[in-house]
């Protein structure tokens, strides 16, 4: 394994307003919503994940995307991002003005069957029609691949199986390929295995590491990910989320946390700490509860005391 000199630049992609918020039970209005994808955007992220456009049905979260899509300040240069299942998902994102659709597989045969009741190969070929239609409307496609460092149902997911999914949406012609640990259970050494793998595949220039905290390994899963030459990543202020599919899965990474991290090393991220801390607590007031972020709550609270 040949370790390579850090980037000197990472691209952060926010999610918290989209995967962050989809699994509370509480209803968030969407004013909050707009409020928060304002605040990030006034941060720095070039990337944020507004929407999700899926049955209220099963993420009745999700319900006010097209609402939030038509009200959110657009900032010039920002990519504005929506999940999309299925063509009605897609013609609904085209419609919010969305920059980017997200597709997805699963790299775990078990947890395709158990939440979609199909094989991966089959989940992934239903977005052909979706993926066709992206390049006919100049829409960025990004494809993202979940548990793939560990599924809850089938356990050890191997690097092999990662690799087919991402050749499977490279084949589909998405433009960026995140590898994500859903359940959070990766460790360093085998994150740049499967990323080595993966990066046979697809550029590793277009790779982006998805990690959730549950382990308390996201922070180590992303400085291993940037040795072999991974710059972006995906994070979610105040370290909002789980998965609603995934039992046990915890927040993923806050944003807060690995702007400390990043910037710590010298490495340029555009995004301003200050400001995202400002809107980890934000939503987090709205929510009731403290911010998972340590970074965010230690600022927030030497802030507290200065004052």
């Amino acid at each position: 394994m040949a370790i390579n000199a850090l980037p000197k630049q990472v691209k952060l992609v926010e999610v918290g307003p989209r995967d962050g918020l989809q699994n509370e039970k509480e209803t968030i209005s969407a004013e909050v919503k707009i409020a928060l994808v304002d605040r990030l955007s006034q941060a720095g992220f070039v990337n944020i994940e507004a929407a999700s456009f899926v049955s209220p049905k099963w993420v009745p979260q999700m319900a006010t995307s097209t609402e939030v899509m038509a009200a959110i300040a657009r900032k010039p240069g920002v990519l504005y991002s929506a999940l999309v299942p299925n063509m009605k998902g897609f013609e609904a994102a085209v419609a919010a003005r969305a920059d980017e659709v997200v597709i997805f597989g699963s790299a775990s045969e078990a947890f395709s069957q158990k939440n979609i009741n199909c094989s991966i190969a089959e989940s992934i070929e239903r977005f052909r029609e979706v993926a066709q239609a992206a390049k006919q409307h100049k829409l960025r496609l990004r494809g993202s691949v979940s548990c793939a460092f560990g599924c809850p149902y089938q356990g050890a997911v191997g690097a092999d199986s990662v690799a087919d999914v991402v050749q499977r949406l490279r084949d589909l012609g998405c433009d960026e390929i995140d590898i994500a640990d859903t359940i959070g259970v990766g460790t360093a050494r085998q994150v740049q295995q499967v990323f080595e793998r993966v990066a046979r595949e697809f550029p590793l220039a277009q790779l982006s590491g998805h990690f959730h905290d549950t382990y308390g390994q996201a922070l180590a899963n992303i400085y291993a990910s940037l040795e072999v030459g991974v710059a972006i990543f995906h994070s979610s202020v105040a370290g909002l989320g789980g998965c609603p599919y995934a039992k046990g899965a915890t927040g993923n990474v806050a944003s807060e946390d690995v702007l400390y991290l990043l910037h710590g090393l010298g490495i340029a991220t555009g995004i301003d700490l200050d400001a995202v801390v400002d809107a980890g607590q934000f939503i987090s007031r709205h929510l009731g509860r403290k911010a998972v972020s340590r970074a965010g709550n230690a600022i927030a609270a030497r802030r507290a005391a200065g004052a």
